[in-house]
């Protein structure tokens, strides 16, 4: 099973969520040594991970340049999936994007 993504409210309560079942984050995401990507590369494939409001525009400047490394259309509907909970974490304050990993 891959990551799963959420945002969440300040009291941790989902409000909406997209599951990677096939895995294609791991295939996309940068690897953790890879300068080029400050906030991504922070993920963790077995723990959790959170960024907050102030976090998300340098998240999503990132996010778009890993958009192109989509191969398949089930790839590129998943990041935008998660895009878009990315843009309603930056719209709002005390929402969380969390990666849950296994």
């Amino acid at each position: 099973m891959g990551l799963s993504v959420v945002l969440e409210d300040e009291n941790g309560n989902p409000i909406h969520m997209v599951l990677d079942p096939r895995n294609h984050l791991h295939g996309l995401l940068p690897a953790h040594d890879d300068d080029s990507f400050q906030c991504l590369r922070m993920i963790d494939w077995y723990g959790d991970t959170v960024f907050n409001q102030l976090q998300m525009s340098l998240f999503l400047e990132e996010w778009q340049r890993l958009k192109s490394k989509a191969k398949s259309e089930e790839e590129h509907k998943l990041l935008l999936e998660i895009e878009k909970l990315a843009f309603d974490c930056q719209s709002e304050q005390h929402e969380y994007l969390r990666f849950i990993g296994d």
